[in-house]
């Protein structure tokens, strides 16, 4: 198995585990349902083009197109098959799992044009409001591409729990979707929902049923179907197939890999209050406006410095190899890059002129952006050999100038306080808790002065020495950013501190701490 190949695996392995643990409720039910979706996704029959995709598309009557719901790519490519069923000339009507059906009413009085379109998104729960990941801007651009184009919704989810909660939304759905489509005028029903229940023997099976005597002709489409995808890439054709055929006739398309799939569901979870995904434009593109930004601040000039960095995201497979090419590494310096890579830690690596967003988050590119301007002021001093305790407070004042800079770009990211620190040391378990007690003791420590703070430093670098160092970088960063917008701190020392080797760490970090009260 290539490296690429085998280190993108182990991330989706790594991040199927995480979500394990954050997602409740998978009853045996749920295990058998998702088992029955695998087995008939393990592998394919052949590659087809997408032309033979929309024509397929076309000649259906029901459409069950397979979701991911915090993935905008998902949404994006339901509407673009939308757009060919409108081709047929047929009438179209969108069956959409995100809206329950008790908010028909509502939906088709938006539809008339007798309720606004804030009061439905606010019956819907998708009123305008939070970090911008999840589901809620797909289905707004699902709801405004029915209304610019005049067509009917129908919403087919309806609350359940239980062991039986996905049979009986299963059977609602299908009641609502045999309900348009046994229509004389015979309609295309494109269905969006998610992609376990697009599997034939589930939703499309109970469709059938509801139908009865009246045939209609249905057309499954997967997207992304994580043993499809990993078959394609273990025979070299990922990248090349845009679409393959099943063994039973559905149909795959596959436009993002199963870790990106799994990363914006992560991202969804742990985006930050103010955060934003990066959506409308590349990475590389957004890396370099908020760099220039940043740098016009700092004093910094980095546009020429933008032509050689590299921006690499956990869509690159071969994120790895691309930053070995760039910079001279050792085992031990790949294999720690590695265990980075596979922690879903964002970084900017100085030696290689690479930054490394393993979120698509505006917050973490911004981050990023900011310590690349920090590698433009003062080149290797960044990364500069200093004793265990000089390495400490040196990686809490490049923290700090990390997050400093990413407020510039989004002064709504917020930090967690001592109140959070003390709350996490309250709650969690293991190195979290450890990371939790060493924040709050140097804090404390620190009003006694810097020899008794430097007691408590954790030296080894390990999760330990980087969560600590990252934590009060972070405090320090975020009142670094607030006496800026007020004014207490001048542009031209803020300028001072991008340029600082910081010879000399410790007293830098202990000088702005007690100036900043940090």
């Amino acid at each position: 198995m290539r490296d690429s190949l085998a280190l993108h695996l182990a991330l989706f392995r790594r991040q199927r585990a995480q979500l394990a643990r954050v997602v409740d409720g998978q009853t045996d039910a749920f295990r058998a349902y998702e088992a029955r979706y695998r087995r008939r996704t393990a592998g394919y029959r052949r590659i087809v083009t997408l032309p033979a995709v929309h024509q397929q598309v076309q000649a259906a009557d029901v459409v069950y197109v397979g979701d991911y719901h915090t993935l905008p790519l998902a949404q994006q490519t339901y509407l673009t098959l939308v757009e060919r069923a409108l081709a047929s000339g047929r009438r179209v009507v969108l069956a959409l799992e995100c809206v329950e059906g008790r908010h028909q009413a509502s939906l088709d009085a938006w539809r008339t044009g007798r309720l606004q379109e804030r009061a439905l998104f606010e019956r819907l729960g998708l009123a305008a409001s939070g970090n911008g990941f999840g589901s809620a801007m797909g289905t707004r651009a699902v709801l405004a591409f029915a209304r610019r184009h005049k067509l009917e919704v129908v919403g087919i989810d309806r609350r359940a729990q239980g062991e039986r909660s996905l049979a009986l939304r299963d059977a609602y759905a299908a009641e609502r979707i045999a309900r348009v489509a046994r229509a004389e005028d015979r309609p295309l029903v494109m269905v969006l929902v998610g992609q376990y229940h697009v599997a034939p023997c589930h939703l499309p099976a109970q469709v059938e049923r509801a139908l009865g005597s009246d045939v209609r002709r249905g057309l499954v489409v997967y997207q992304n179907a994580e043993g499809i995808w990993w078959r394609l890439a273990r025979e070299g054709h990922v990248g090349a197939a845009e679409a393959v055929e099943l063994a039973d006739g559905a149909l795959c398309l596959l436009n993002a890999s199963p870790v990106v799939c799994q990363q914006s569901f992560l991202d969804y979870l742990e985006a930050e209050a103010g955060d934003a995904p990066l959506v409308d434009r590349s990475a590389a593109e957004r890396f370099r406006e908020m760099s220039e930004l940043i740098g016009r601040l700092a004093g910094v000039p980095v546009v020429r410095a933008l032509d050689s960095v590299d921006v690499a995201t956990a869509a690159d497979g071969d994120v790895l190899a691309r930053i070995q090419r760039r910079g001279r590494f050792t085992h031990s310096e790949l294999a720690q890059l590695r265990r980075h890579i596979l922690s879903r830690e964002s970084g900017y690596i100085p030696r290689a002129r690479t930054a490394y967003l393993a979120s698509m988050s505006l917050n973490h590119a911004a981050e990023e952006a900011a310590h690349f301007v920090r590698h433009c002021a003062v080149g290797d001093a960044m990364e500069a050999p200093r004793r265990a305790s000089e390495a400490f407070y040196a990686r809490c004042m490049e923290e700090a100038l990390g997050f400093f800079g990413s407020k510039l770009v989004n002064p709504r990211r917020t930090c967690p306080g001592l109140a959070e620190w003390a709350k996490r040391f309250g709650e969690t378990r293991g190195v979290d808790r450890q990371i939790a007690a060493f924040v709050l003791a140097h804090k404390a420590a620190e009003t006694e002065g810097p020899e008794e703070a430097v007691k408590l430093l954790p030296l080894r670098k390990d999760r330990l020495f980087h969560g600590v160092s990252h934590a009060l970088g972070y405090l320090l960063g975020d009142r670094l950013y607030q006496a800026f917008d007020a004014g207490r701190v001048a542009k031209v020392e803020v300028q001072a501190l991008f340029r600082d080797p910081f010879e000399d760490p410790r007293g830098a970090y202990f000088t702005w701490a007690g100036r900043l009260g940090a």
